[in-house]
């Protein structure tokens, strides 16, 4: 089974792909490493432990821009060691196909990263390590997907091949779009995929960053927009904005706690810190919540 070191500089992607990842069967360990600096450490102490060490590294998936080195700049530099660990590139640009077969990368997969073509990567992957190719027959269910990603030649498979392997089971933790459909919810994408999630469904929201986590009772969505666009689209709807990182929805909350000097909140089963530049206007929107 692979173990695999993901390297993107943009901590939720690096997340998603490292869940798309772990959740495939053949891949036995997938770390994550946000730089090249790190990344170029985890490499050189996987070497340094050897081929059956417990820090073995057997494939990178690499972004191409990233701070600093780029994805190019670390597999060249992993091409001078005696034996380096395969490389899959993981881009959003198409125009670096070329440069990346060069370096002998094993795949070339676009962003959004769609999981039956990440399963594809791990496949071919498998194939040139000289192990098995396909998943355990208990993860296969239904046909293959349907491609409809084509940046180059490289990224379509021949039709001789075996099936790929299913989908991995899905995390609701999507991302990239945002859409609102009819007012009443929001367009949340992955792979090609969109689904609708009820706002009405949402209980709170997390900025991360130029994203926005959207917190519902079954799972988290990520999305590409920020926490303040969401606070002046959904103040109608009653979310209310508690600290710099989250919106509350107003009739989601369960329990305002004083300690200290200190107020939070807590929605289902996460505790909210509350700014004390929101905390007076939150308490007078729960008072008139409440008797409203």
């Amino acid at each position: 089974m692979l173990r695999v070191l993901a390297v993107d500089d943009e901590k939720p992607l690096l997340e998603e792909l490292l869940y798309l990842l772990r959740s495939d069967p053949r891949v036995h360990s997938a770390e994550g490493a946000s730089d090249a600096t790190e990344a170029l450490r985890r490499v050189t102490r996987a070497l340094e432990s050897g081929p059956d060490g417990p820090d073995r590294i057997d494939v990178v998936f690499l972004d191409i821009h990233m701070a600093g080195l780029t994805g190019l700049d670390i597999a060249r530099l992993l091409a001078g060691f005696a034996r380096p660990p395969l490389i899959v590139f993981v881009t959003a640009h198409e125009g670096f196909a070329v440069q990346a077969f060069d370096l002998k990368a094993v795949d070339y997969v676009l962003k959004p990263v769609r999981p039956e073509r990440l399963a594809e990567a791990v496949r071919r992957t498998c194939v040139q390590l000289g192990g098995p190719a396909g998943a355990p027959a208990a993860a296969v269910s239904g046909p293959p997907p349907v491609r409809s990603q084509a940046p180059a030649a490289a990224d379509a498979p021949a039709a001789s091949e075996p099936p790929r392997p299913p989908l991995p089971p899905h995390r609701p933790v999507p991302e990239v779009t945002v859409a609102d459909r009819a007012g009443d919810q929001i367009a949340v994408e992955l792979g090609g995929v969109t689904r609708f999630v009820a706002i009405a469904d949402i209980a709170y929201v997390e900025a991360q960053g130029d994203y926005a986590r959207l917190h519902t009772d079954e799972g988290s969505h990520l999305v590409r927009i920020p926490l303040s666009t969401l606070e002046q689209r959904w103040a109608a709807r009653g979310f209310v904005r508690i600290h710099r990182r989250h919106l509350v929805a107003l009739g989601r909350i369960d329990e305002l706690r004083l300690d200290a000097g200190t107020t939070s909140v807590r929605v289902g089963a996460a505790e909210l810190q509350v700014s004390r530049r929101h905390a007076r206007e939150l308490r007078d929107l729960l008072m008139r919540h409440a008797t409203g």
